[in-house]
């Protein structure tokens, strides 16, 4: 960063500020409104960064220099500006299918499709009033519309309220999560967060690349805008005119694999995704290369089992591998951040402890707030009629996967809400344990809780972590109150969750939640949740050893991959790049190997200088896709009816 771009002192949260944040995102909720729920074209909210924070960044951007002119003391400062985008992402967030909207689905299923299905009725009684409207006619309006289109928002208030409870302690222990976490990171570490990187060039806090020219004057960026934006606007064309040739949005390898036992491989497609390799180029030639090494050597793998008697379904089971990486991950990531918390834990004794104003709050206030809050999301499922066991450990895997989650953005920053073991935050107990273990005559409900709280494990909620650990990143690099970050992440949950409910259910109650394109996203997971709880009491399933045994692989073979790390100089693997090439290597793979082609032939030939210089070109490309595919065309799929349909744009 150029010392002219650091503002002496730090910069705070301004009324100003947060309210240009808490307007702009409720305009956003109307976008998010028209073009996910009731449109269905674009999931604008699946991006990391999300749509409408890009597209909020680019709107002050441009009005910025507009407004000084009227009073340089109602233009928002850099700072200021980045807290508004900050906010934005992390607010609009909470309206993604992934969050709410797999919430909803998850809450009113039991109800809803009950007339159609008889077991389901025995497991309302194990939902209590305060957590889900028990009225058929609420029910029944939320699925297909109320006959005046107006929302019961006396029967939703209770449930609404004490979710938010939910969500908010979940979201301040996953914060101070981060605070423990932080100076290790930032500090001893120096990890890249690749996607803060957008903000801050865009902005001019900071220039990756020293000697080049800022990032809007900057031709190498353009070059990388100008490709995505072609990219996008052939395939556009291409879908609404069939005639006109297009690039597609992927290579699609099944119809060159016919026989057995080559059909293993499926499904096996070749990606292009211009956000994964515009962020993909910072991350490490490492990481790039073990994300599709190990997604091939998967492949290969379940050829070798079925080849040799073990031909069983979805062999060799690679999201099991990946929670058992995912998980050994997370424990070694608390290790390291040893001495931070045992510093913590001393300071509660201590009476005048070490001032750090460089730090959302104290880390001794940190360890209190995460134990605190991991007692009250427990203490909320116990009393709701889960076994406070499951409870624990349940909860406990979320978080080490969370923590994991944050630690790829921090070090790879790839660009998905979705990058995680779907599932497996529940199921490694249930085919570690069997299904058994989890009835008891004390707590009938614990399934049936499991199943409400699904929205943890496939949904992307802990996921959003990445965006705490971007925002103190930013704040570091923009010299912005650490306080001040800390408060945009919390006020930012509250009203995003506000706007979510709001968007949500008013657009359910005036169309009907089944009479809409899409439905209530996440009504089928929430079928296959419900039925496992309905049919265990009668089928309880024992443990499944294979999965057991795939998901101790998995952590067996992160744990070698870190040792690797530690004690062979320039070790090729990364335990990072093993666990999600396993858990979204179907995705991943493919973007990562052009990836790592592009580094290693720019890196031999043209060393560190040509590295650095191709920089603002990945990030161009990154930028140009998101405001081509989703800025661009998620207002006009949003807006401009059922001919903008035929080119689906996904983030996720």
């Amino acid at each position: 960063m150029k010392p002219e771009n650091r503002q002496p002192g730090w910069q705070g949260l301004t009324w100003r500020a947060l309210l240009v944040a808490c307007v702009l995102t409720f305009l956003c909720g109307f976008w998010v409104r028209q073009a996910e729920i009731v449109v269905v074209a674009s999931q604008i909210t699946e991006s990391v960064p999300a749509i409408p924070a890009i597209a909020v960044l680019a709107l002050l951007m441009v009005l910025g220099p507009l407004v000084s002119r009227l009073g340089r003391r109602l233009a928002l400062s850099r700072g200021e500006t980045l807290l508004v985008y900050c906010f934005v992402a992390i607010a609009i967030s909470m309206s993604g299918c992934g969050v709410i909207r797999f919430w909803l689905a998850l809450v009113g299923y039991p109800f809803y499709f009950s007339r159609y299905n008889a077991a389901l009725a025995p497991l309302q009684q194990h939902i209590p009033g305060w957590l889900a409207p028990k009225d058929p006619e609420v029910i029944l309006g939320l699925y297909q519309g109320a006959p005046d289109g107006r929302v019961p928002w006396g029967a939703w208030a209770v449930p609404l309220l004490v979710w938010s409870g939910f969500f908010l302690a979940l979201w301040v222990g996953m914060l101070c999560m981060m605070v423990l976490v932080r100076r290790r990171w930032m500090e001893s570490e120096r990890l890249v967060y690749p996607i803060v990187h957008l903000p801050l060039e865009l902005l001019g806090v900071q220039r990756i690349a020293p000697g080049q020219p800022a990032f809007l004057r900057n031709k190498v960026m353009w070059a990388g805008f100008a490709a995505a934006f072609v990219y996008n606007v052939v395939n556009i064309l291409g879908a609404l005119y069939p005639a006109i040739p297009s690039f597609g949005k992927c290579w699609d390898l099944n119809p060159y694999i016919t026989h057995w036992p080559w059909e293993r491989l499926w499904p096996l497609r070749l990606e292009y995704r211009p956000a994964l390799v515009g962020f993909g180029f910072l991350m490490s030639a490492e990481m790039a290369f073990s994300i599709w090494f190990f997604f091939l050597i998967s492949k290969i793998e379940g050829i070798y089992l079925a080849t040799h008697g073990v031909d069983l379904f979805r062999v060799p089971f690679e999201q099991e591998q990946s929670i058992g990486a995912f998980l050994l991950i997370g424990v070694w990531l608390l290790w390291l951040a040893r001495r931070p918390i045992a510093q913590a834990f001393l300071d509660l004794f201590r009476r005048h402890p070490e001032p750090e104003p460089d730090e959302v709050l104290p880390r001794r206030w940190a360890l209190i707030g995460l134990l605190l809050s991991f007692v009250a999301v427990c203490g909320f499922c116990r009393i709701a009629g889960m076994a406070l066991w499951v409870a624990v450990a349940y909860l406990g895997i979320v978080l080490l996967v969370a923590l994991v989650c944050a630690r790829i953005r921090a070090e790879a920053g790839m660009p998905l809400v979705w990058l995680f073991p779907f599932y497996q935050q529940s199921k490694v107990l249930m085919y570690t344990l069997g299904t058994k273990a989890f009835l008891s005559g004390v707590f009938p409900g614990t399934l049936t809780l499991m199943a409400l709280l699904t929205f943890l494990s496939r949904g992307y909620f802990p996921s959003l972590i990445g965006y705490q650990a971007e925002g103190l990143k930013i704040a570091r690099e923009a010299r912005i109150r650490p306080r001040a970050m800390g408060a945009v992440m919390v006020l930012a949950l509250v009203v995003g969750l506000g706007v979510a409910y709001y968007f949500h259910l008013t657009a359910y109650y005036k169309h009907g939640g089944e009479n809409l394109r899409g439905g209530i996203w996440g009504t089928y997971h929430a079928w296959e949740q419900y039925t496992v709880a309905a049919s265990t009491p009668t089928h309880p399933a024992p443990p499944d050893t294979y999965r057991t045994m795939a998901t101790m692989w998995g952590a067996g073979l992160a744990g070698l991959l870190m040792l690797g790390r530690r004690f062979i100089v320039g070790f090729p693997f990364h335990p990072l790049g093993y666990a999600v090439g396993t858990a979204y290597g179907e995705l991943l793979w493919g973007p990562f190997l052009m990836v790592w082609v592009l580094k290693a032939t720019i890196l031999k030939f043209g060393g560190m200088r040509l590295y650095r210089s191709a920089i603002p070109f990945f990030l161009g490309l990154a930028l140009g896709h998101f405001f081509t595919a989703g800025v661009v065309w998620g207002l006009l799929g949003a807006y401009g009816g059922e001919a903008f349909w035929t080119y689906g744009v996904w983030f996720g």
